[in-house]
């Protein structure tokens, strides 16, 4: 089949995903990621039946189905290679969107949707090129398996992270690739460099708990009051600046915008982040230890004095950040304060080396589109299912290609916005790159 056809196969099967509307609002009973299932199925049906394809359907909650699909490689031996797509999607704040949210509208060349960029495109793609591999007279040497997972938006638990707790074997966890990369640093003196995604920082979740006097809302005087604590111990978070770890990710980062030696001597020490403009939060995201108090709680009606107050927080550690290192972070910002820590969520950073028979296939093929560009590792500030085959002893890469005007924070600015797209050109690209690698990695 023609690299255009595959290219319009991604689109279509992209509008098709879009508008199934597999909303996850971290419910169990939200997802319903059962309609992108069975839409992938439809997509796979005669390969399935022919024997080409080998499908398995999983479903730990109703509704909340998994499904995987497997081209078997000639050469036992040979490396496999897994695509982890996932086909849920965050809510939508509809009177902010101006177009249908679910209509993967196509205008000026993008096409409009939740989910369109984070990451159904690559999902699409992902499954073109396997439905691609399957079709071909002679099967891959290494055997390949596409992934589309339910639930990676409230982290994996009824997805990726069940199968890999309940099912370990049912798929490889050796090498697989997922969400996001490929797009495009914007390099002071004009030439190209283009990200790979190499690892993500943890979660440290922790919910602080403090004690005060109940009592009437009228008569406060010689009370302790608990909400006056809590806005203490949030201060106190607030105000906690951990130092910037510079590590041959970090550096090789900053060395790749080509800044003058004083702009770089200053990031690398994790100063002046400005210099980095839209990509400054990120950037600085990548290259600490981030606490931020999302959750307050405290009191239910206005005439009580709340006797307990809590304040949670979201924390993502680096690769090689213990909780430990966490909690002794917080006990030294809280001081003398009585301030009870609870852990929630607890998952340790990831990361992957930058070397390798899957890293050089995604660097080379990435210099079949791009020959000049600079190939540079980063660290996702977010989650992504690539965790779970990590932790299982296998490599995860993020991976995907924008054009070349595409550019690291214009991909950033999509995920989870309102109005949300992705270029259909891209799309297109997508889908070229994972086929050539594949030919690459797997002989496809």
């Amino acid at each position: 089949m023609s690299e255009a056809q595959l290219e319009d196969q991604a689109v279509d099967l992209l509008a098709r995903m879009v508008r199934n509307g597999c909303v996850n609002d971290l419910t169990a009973d939200s997802g319903e990621e059962v309609r992108n299932a069975e839409t992938l199925e439809e997509f796979f049906a005669a390969e399935i039946a022919d024997g080409t394809v080998t499908h398995q359907r999983f479903e730990p909650h109703p509704g909340r189905v998994t499904v995987a699909f497997t081209v078997k490689g000639s050469d036992d031996n040979a490396e496999p290679l897994t695509l982890l797509g996932h086909t849920d999607v965050v809510p939508v704040d509809e009177p902010k969107w101006t177009r249908d949210p679910f209509g993967a509208e196509i205008v000026d060349g993008k096409m409009y949707g939740r989910g369109t960029m984070d990451m159904l495109f690559i999902t699409a793609a992902m499954a073109v090129v396997t439905r691609d591999v399957a079709r071909s007279a002679t099967p891959p040497r290494g055997t390949l398996t596409f992934v589309a997972c339910a639930d990676e938006e409230a982290r994996g638990g009824l997805g990726a992270g069940w199968l890999a707790r309940n099912h370990p074997e049912a798929i490889s966890w050796k090498n697989c690739l997922s969400e996001t990369g490929g797009s495009h640093l914007p390099v002071n003196d004009g030439s190209d460099a283009v990200i790979v995604v190499v690892g993500e920082k943890g979660a440290g979740q922790r919910r602080l708990s403090v004690h005060g006097d109940a009592g009437h809302g009228s008569a406060p005087y010689g009370r302790e009051l608990t909400v006056g604590k809590i806005g203490e111990v949030a201060r106190r978070v607030a105000a906690v600046e951990p130092d910037v770890v510079s590590d041959d990710i970090w550096e090789g980062y900053v060395k790749a915008f080509r800044f003058d030696p004083e702009t770089e001597a200053q990031l690398l020490r994790g100063e002046n982040y400005e210099a980095l403009g839209g990509l400054a939060r990120y950037s600085h995201a990548m290259s600490h230890l981030t606490i931020a108090p999302t959750v307050l709680q405290a009191g239910g009606a206005i005439n009580v004095l709340p006797s307990v107050a809590k304040l949670e927080l979201d924390v993502r550690p680096l690769p090689g950040q213990s909780q430990q290192l966490i909690d002794e972070g917080l006990r030294a910002a809280l001081g003398d304060l009585d301030v009870e820590i609870e852990h929630l969520i607890t998952e340790d950073a990831t990361v992957s080396p930058t070397s390798g028979p899957l890293y050089d296939a995604m660097v080379e093929t990435i210099h079949e589109f791009f020959p000049e560009a600079t190939i540079v590792p980063t660290i996702a500030a977010g989650g992504s299912d690539l965790r779970f085959a990590r932790n299982l002893g296998g490599v995860g890469y993020g991976f995907a290609l924008h054009e070349r005007e595409r550019l690291f924070g214009d991909v950033l600015d999509q995920l989870h916005s309102h109005d949300e797209y992705v270029d259909v050109a891209d799309v297109k690209l997508t889908t070229r790159a994972y086929r050539f690698l594949l030919k690459r990695f797997l002989g496809a």
